[in-house]
């Protein structure tokens, strides 16, 4: 790798799967980042080897019972944080170039917002933070002048297949979906999947609310939401089609009829680094694909009667609104209970539909509105579970 000039960088979630891969690039990186601040929800004990080989600044802690074991099993010398407050001040601090948002859930919304209000860089891999507040979090990024990378594989694959290109001649955009586990699983049979079966996604390794979400393609349909932030592009510009080998990331397709496509390994890595690095690429030794063992691939229309939550998706981009924010807020809800057991895997879409039907639809949102209906959304949605267990 070239050496620049060291980079400082805070990565909130460092304990999670992109958390913890993003470390791995950081570790193959010369010295080229320094870390400020890593930021845990429970996980003290890998947060405490992280430390160790890390040496940041400062952790915060979420949870605060998490937060009083390691204060007392642990001795670090730099900051130890609590809560919200912490991860605020971790995300606006003054010195970071580049802030990782890969908490999870609506959870993400505030730190990334306190970030891009300080100026900072944020490499996004926390898609339910434009979901639900996509118009409030473009305009601060381009009031501060402050970046969003994304780091999610499809978009980050539009990012690259963008490069050198003028956007106004993007005619539309495909993101690809590998279609979860239950691709060819008989749809009738979906209020027997166990929880075990819904987490094993056959192409990634991530955390469960990702994993469910990809399950019932509710990922993809976020993704869609996503991308009309990111690129300032149309729900009908915007175009899903499963690739189950998970080979071509993403495509662009232009005004000439031309398409440029993004392909690589199965490897969270290679858009990590292409984030943390834009728009620079730098060498790495991660896995190369090799085209020759490339058997086939394959290109299939998305069902949205078999999974309807990428339908409410683009219904919900095309109303706008606070309806996106209600989208999150519900599938949060009922893929938490899915995963307690408290629900069957089939249920999810119903309160999702449920919620979108009901909550009410706010044209004008403000930001305020946007808070104020994902904390309805949940207690609503949790109502609805309550009736229907």
């Amino acid at each position: 790798m070239t050496q620049l000039s060291t980079k400082n960088i805070s990565i909130l979630g460092s304990t999670g799967s992109i958390g913890v891969q993003t470390l791995q690039v950081i570790e193959k990186s010369n010295g080229f980042f320094n870390i400020l601040y890593l930021t845990t929800n429970k996980n003290i004990d890998l947060l405490a080897e992280q430390i160790q080989k890390f040496k940041p600044k400062g952790v915060v802690i979420n949870d605060y019972q998490s937060y009083l074991a390691f204060k007392k099993n642990y001795t670090f010398d730099g900051e130890v944080l609590f809560g919200q407050e912490g991860l605020l001040r971790a995300a606006s601090d003054s010195e970071n170039d580049l802030v990782v948002s890969a908490l999870v859930g609506f959870s993400g919304v505030s730190p990334t917002i306190s970030a891009l209000e300080a100026g900072k860089d944020v490499a996004l891999a926390n898609k339910e933070t434009l979901v639900s507040a996509g118009q409030y979090i473009s305009e601060i990024s381009r009031k501060n002048n402050a970046k969003i990378i994304a780091i999610d594989s499809e978009h980050n694959a539009i990012l690259q297949c963008l490069l050198g290109e003028d956007v106004s001649k993007v005619e539309k955009i495909i993101l690809t979906a590998s279609g979860g586990p239950f691709l060819n699983f008989d749809q009738k049979k979906f209020d027997e999947v166990k929880v075990s079966e819904a987490l094993a996604h056959p192409r990634w390794s991530m955390g469960k609310k990702i994993s469910i979400d990809s399950a019932t393609l509710m990922n993809k349909g976020f993704e869609v939401i996503e991308a009309h932030w990111l690129f300032n592009l149309s729900a009908e510009q915007i175009q899903v089609v499963v690739h189950p080998e998970s080979i071509v990331h993403s495509l662009v397709q232009f005004v000439d009829g031309s398409i440029k496509a993004q392909l690589g390994p199965q490897d969270m890595r290679i858009p990590i680094s292409f984030a943390l690095n834009y728009p620079n690429r730098f060498k790495y030794d991660f896995p190369r694909l090799d085209l020759l063992e490339v058997s086939s691939l394959n290109f299939i229309r998305p069902d949205t009667e078999k999974f309807p939550c990428l339908q409410f998706a683009y219904d919900a981009l095309k109303l706008g609104g606070n309806a996106p924010a209600i989208l999150n807020a519900a599938n949060e809800t009922a893929v938490q209970s899915f995963l307690d057991g408290r629900i069957s895997f089939s249920s999810i879409p119903k309160c999702i539909s449920y919620a979108l039907e009901k909550v009410e639809h706010i044209e004008n949102p403000t930001l305020k509105d946007i808070f104020d209906t994902d904390k309805f959304t949940r207690e609503f949605t949790l109502d609805f579970i309550n009736k229907i267990i």
